[in-house]
């Protein structure tokens, strides 16, 4: 079977939390078979979306499918003649930085695009206390989507897709515990999408090298966000984060206010810049596509945003305080 991503000469991810309850760690060194794995065959692997799971308990397993129906069950249908958007944020490294992310980002774009009762939230505990969620991975992924698609309106429906991990040049990293690991690429996304028939998307990917998921999901209907450009690093998953750069400076600020969606994208491409130059970091040059398509569901879905702005929460946004880069 060929794996999806090769962690040979690449430095672990760190593990970042600013409580411990309940966590998640990477305790052990990575499988050795990992260090095999060549670069073609990543690649191939990432197309694929292959994922290893190990060493994981059927207790854990069936209370991990349990939570994943529940949350699956809980998903409202959609209103006819309404553009409804259905919010799906997951954090796919159990690192709890990523955890926090998913679960406050969750919280922004469903109210930003009217998604309440139709939002879904997978990752592992938030390192504070809150293991209550299904487990983050590219099988969840895959089964989440699958349910949206039965309950949207694909001629007027939109997903909203937020994606918070670890990134390699091959694709977004799922890296949970000592127990998962793979590569997704956007080509893989771009097909299970197609599969599933969901056209209307905004697809934001925040991972190191992110931006090699725009031009395989670009399309008519579709708006993708990436958090750097593909041959570069993003920053900001510190210890004492709750944020990264990227998901702080894109959903806990510009997002928040009601304004349109390009103008907080440029807006959250200064902020980014301007840490990332206290730093000394190279620029992460995040990324954006809007299909000429796209306005017809992002027109009426902004046109129906809060008009009241919200406060950022976490970290680093109260006091601006860079962190260490993102590994």
């Amino acid at each position: 079977m060929l794996l999806a991503f090769a962690f040979a000469g690449a430095v672990a991810p760190a593990f970042a939390q600013s409580g411990t309850d309940g966590v998640v760690s990477h305790t052990r060194p990575l499988p050795s078979f990992l260090s095999r794995v060549q670069p073609h065959e990543a690649v191939l692997g990432a197309n694929a979306g292959t994922e290893i799971e190990y060493d994981i308990g059927a207790r854990a397993a069936l209370d991990d499918h349990l939570r994943l129906s529940r949350a699956l069950d809980g998903i409202a249908a959609n209103r006819p003649g309404t553009v409804d958007a259905y919010v799906l944020s997951i954090a796919l490294d159990s690192d709890p930085v990523f955890g926090r992310e998913a679960r406050e980002a969750a919280r922004v774009l469903a109210r930003r695009y009217d998604a309440e009762g139709r939002t879904i939230v997978l990752g592992a505990p938030d390192g504070n206390g809150d293991d209550s969620l299904p487990r983050g991975s590219f099988t969840s992924l895959s089964v989440a989507l699958a349910r949206i698609a039965e309950v949207m309106d694909p001629a007027e429906d939109v997903l909203i897709l937020y994606a918070t991990s670890h990134g390699l040049p091959a694709g977004i990293v799922y890296y949970y515990g000592d127990q998962g690991y793979g590569t997704m690429s956007g080509l893989r996304l771009s097909t299970l999408l197609g599969e599933l028939r969901i056209a209307n998307r905004l697809v934001i990917v925040n991972a190191c090298f992110s931006g090699t998921f725009v031009p395989a999901l670009s399309s008519p209907t579709s708006v993708v966000v990436a958090a750097a450009a593909p041959d570069r690093t993003s920053f900001g998953c510190a210890a004492t984060n709750d944020w990264t750069y990227f998901g702080d400076a894109f959903v806990n600020r510009a997002l928040r206010r009601p304004q349109p969606l390009a103008d907080a994208f440029q807006q959250a491409q200064v902020k980014i810049a301007q840490w990332e130059g206290e730093i000394g970091m190279t620029s992460s040059e995040p990324q954006i596509w809007v299909g000429t398509q796209a306005g017809m569901w992002l027109d009426a879905l902004e046109n129906r945003m809060p008009q009241i702005a919200t406060r950022p929460v976490g970290r680093p946004a109260n006091g601006d305080v860079p962190a260490r880069p993102r590994r």
